[in-house]
């Protein structure tokens, strides 16, 4: 099992969860985060003042899996996320050791 980890652009959430639900992905979590990579923030103007913003709104995905699906999910993700600009994102892939669904009991590749 692994645990697919996808940080990017707010606006392009819609099109991701789309990509992961015609995978057949049936949950996922999703959190506003901020940060900064390599493009270090931005300079914004605001009422004539210009004022630098370290971090950019961003949005996490978190998603379990089985390991058969992983390379279908990053592409998925990859594809999904990309404008081809700075600041698209990462997708970092985790191991997972074990999993429980709280209500039922079950474990690992049957509670995903």
């Amino acid at each position: 099992m692994k645990l697919v980890i996808a940080i990017i652009k707010p606006f392009k959430l819609d099109e991701v969860r789309e990509a992961l639900t015609n995978l057949g992905i049936q949950g996922l979590t999703v959190s506003e985060v901020k940060g900064f990579g390599r493009q270090k923030g931005q300079t914004e103007i605001y009422r004539g003042a210009e004022y630098s913003v370290s971090f950019l709104p961003k949005v996490k995905i978190e998603v379990a899996i089985g390991d058969d699906m992983v390379e279908r999910t990053v592409e998925a993700i990859q594809k999904a996320a990309n404008t081809g600009r700075i600041g698209d994102g990462k997708v970092f892939v985790l191991d997972v050791q074990q999993v429980v669904r709280i209500r039922t009991g079950e474990t690992d590749g049957e509670a995903l």
